[in-house]
């Protein structure tokens, strides 16, 4: 068993009392895995019928399952391909309790690594807005990167502070996610380095950051919107006391009243100054269900203004490069592409319609990269064969999955296949995977180097 930090024991057994021995002896048990099916690329019954692993359903959660450990579908070629998100199985709770709807406009303010991000996407199912942000620019590369992997259209990733966007989005979106940087006391058992680094001065440190996110994303949600503040910490200063605060500088806001599963506990308003609408927030305990700490809190806007917002203006693309991609697009592409081309940096990029104005802020990711034109001719991206049904595209190679031709194709090599002469979507077991472009009887290799198997 792991070591657990003496306050953090000490704080736990006063608050849980008789409970408090059921609690550590979790701690004991090995912790729980789950993944996250993505329906945009995967039919969820024929899938689980046929996977080759073995699922079994997480109760809270629309897609999620659990897995055995020692099963490791993180190095399947299902994963590369963006058939699921590898997820801790609490934190899928949190997007079920948001309830994002198909066309709405929503932002995930603390994104990275992208697992609520993704989930809202898929939720989504390809209408709407999602921006997806993260404050700190390495993990908001990876965060950019899973939201490629899974074949997101309609999101724009930013690298920026709440209260930088705060000052662009007033009153714009219908849903807003808030899960909060913490102590991490919820992922001890995940993550045993949050064990080492806890300190009480951390926890105080982290309610007082958690408050002033908050502040920031109420700005930014329209009047009668959803805010969800999430976090995987069992203190009460960044949980019950953070919300407590936030409502009584914040009139605006009530905590709603929503149906969770059976299996959450309520929010304890002795934990706070005792307002007993807290019992309406929820924590999720590791020695109640199977999955690791969190707590979860549904806030309603009941007033306050939407300001009008200025719309993305593209910028325009030299002619030239705009006529390789239509010959591209016309010779390839069997599916319509929703939103407007413009250039981003080097790159195409298909910008969602509700894409507003992003001068002077941090963006990664302005929607779908297409490609780049390379020396008159046009080089279709990653992302885009990540965003294609095999159908979508007009030549593809099918493998297995266990096959050797996917096991080289991720490794970067060339492979063997006969077929007519161009770009080329590879795919696994009819997923798509990557591209290549196929000439003489072999498809050249143009999986990103960056993710290549060893």
């Amino acid at each position: 068993m792991m070591d657990l930090p003496i306050d953090f024991c000490r704080r736990m057994e006063q608050m849980l009392e008789e409970e408090y021995r059921a609690f550590y002896d979790s701690y004991r048990q090995p912790r729980t895995q789950g993944l996250r099916l993505n329906t945009a690329k995967v039919e969820e019954k024929a899938f689980v019928k046929q996977a080759p692993f073995t699922l079994e359903k997480i109760p809270w959660a629309q897609h999620g399952y659990y897995y055995p450990e020692q099963q490791r579908p993180g190095k399947h070629p299902y994963h590369e391909a963006g058939l699921y998100y590898i997820q801790e199985p609490s934190a899928m709770a949190v997007v079920e309790l948001l309830d994002p709807q198909p066309g709405e406009k929503i932002l995930d303010l603390c994104a990275a690594p992208g697992g609520k991000t993704t989930q809202i996407a898929d939720r989504l199912q390809g209408k709407g807005f999602l921006l997806a942000n993260e404050f700190h620019a390495g993990r908001a590369k990876i965060l950019s990167q899973n939201v490629e992997r899974m074949g997101i259209r309609n999101a724009v990733v930013t690298n920026e502070s709440p209260q930088r966007l705060a000052e662009r989005f007033t009153g714009y979106f219908d849903r807003i996610l808030v899960d909060a940087p913490c102590s991490g006391e919820g992922m001890f058992r995940k993550n045993p380095l949050a064990a080492e680094e806890w300190s009480r001065q951390n926890v105080e440190l982290c309610a007082v950051r958690q408050l002033e996110i908050l502040q920031a994303a109420a700005s930014m949600l329209k009047p009668e919107g959803r805010m969800v503040y999430s976090t995987c910490t069992f203190s009460p200063e960044e949980n019950e006391r953070v919300i407590e605060q936030f409502c009584a500088l914040s009139p605006q806001f009530e905590i709603e009243k929503v149906q969770g599963n059976a299996l959450f506990s309520a929010g304890r308003p002795e934990w706070g100054n005792g307002n007993e609408t807290i019992c309406r927030t929820f924590r999720l305990w590791p020695h109640r269900l199977r999955g690791e700490g969190h707590f979860i809190a549904v806030l309603r806007k009941k007033d306050g203004v939407a300001e009008k917002v200025t719309q993305y203006q593209a910028k325009p693309v030299d002619r030239a490069v705009m006529q390789q991609y239509q010959a591209f697009a016309v010779e390839y592409l069997r599916t319509s592409m929703e939103g407007e081309v413009s250039l981003f940096g080097e790159s195409l990029c298909l910008v969602p319609p509700e894409m507003i104005d992003m001068q002077r802020l941090r963006v990664l990711r302005p929607g779908l990269q297409i490609g780049m034109a390379k020396k008159n001719r046009f080089e279709p991206s990653h992302a885009l064969a990540l965003s294609l049904q095999q159908q979508e595209f007009a030549l593809s190679a099918d493998f297995a999955a266990d096959s050797p031709e996917i096991m080289d194709y991720l490794k970067g090599q060339t492979i063997a296949s006969e077929g007519k002469k161009g770009w080329c979507l590879v795919t696994v077991d009819g997923y798509s995977l990557g591209f290549g472009k196929r000439s003489g009887g072999v498809i050249k290799n143009h999986y990103p180097k960056g993710l290549r198997w060893n």
